[in-house]
């Protein structure tokens, strides 16, 4: 959505925030986590995998390791048979034990909590760092899943297909306290609603604000 907004457009957009918010009032990050280490881990995990299964390995894998160090010094077969269920695990794996070493070693132990230090971490992109910067620091940020990429374009939000664009266009039209649940409420949506490939128009409470909908 490049250039500047106009009067009905900005209306349109908060209709459509306050259907999502009215729709989906509890929505929240599908990834469970206790602190920051544990949302960082679970979205490195969550790449190509369903959060239903990521949710079903952390709980050991959190119990067995506590902190970075704890990460950084685990045995790469080791960290690869907890997490294998979850797939591609020995990148992830590698992923894992890597970033905690840089945490270690430039961050004294703490997941850092700035965008450009976060993405300067091995295995982590905008899409995990909003995430974690939404759910840990209480830092909101838009998160582009696939989602969030596909139901923007519907409604007309972004003509972009780059996440990192399409982030940029959600930004210009998205307060900045409600950009992490617009994102938990679009991801919701996108899943029992505003299918992939059949999207349920017809009983879609956004139809007539997007200029995608069939009749």
């Amino acid at each position: 959505m490049a250039g500047t907004v106009d009067v009905q457009e900005k209306r349109r957009i908060a209709r459509i925030r306050a259907i999502l918010r009215r729709d989906y009032p509890e929505a929240h990050s599908p990834l469970h986590y206790s602190n920051a280490l544990e949302i960082l881990v679970a979205t490195i995990l969550a790449a190509q995998c369903t959060d239903k299964r990521v949710n079903l390995t952390t709980p050991a894998l959190f119990a067995r390791f506590k902190t970075p160090a704890d990460y950084a010094a685990a045995g790469q077969g080791e960290l690869e048979g907890m997490i294998h269920s979850c797939g591609f695990y020995r990148n992830k794996a590698s992923a894992i034990r890597k970033c905690c070493a840089v945490i270690v070693e430039r961050h004294g132990g703490r997941v850092p909590d700035t965008m450009d230090q976060l993405v300067a971490l091995p295995g982590i992109g905008r899409k995990s760092a909003n995430l974690i910067l939404s759910c840990a620091y209480d830092k909101p940020g838009i998160i582009v899943d696939t989602h969030v990429k596909r139901i923007s374009a519907r409604l007309g939000l972004t003509a972009e297909t780059n996440p990192d664009k399409i982030e940029t266009d959600l930004i210009a039209v998205i307060p900045r306290k409600e950009r992490a649940l617009f994102s938990y409420r679009v991801a919701d949506h996108g899943r029992v609603v505003c299918l992939a490939r059949s999207p349920c128009c017809g009983v879609c409470s956004l139809a007539e604000l997007c200029p995608s909908a069939v009749p």
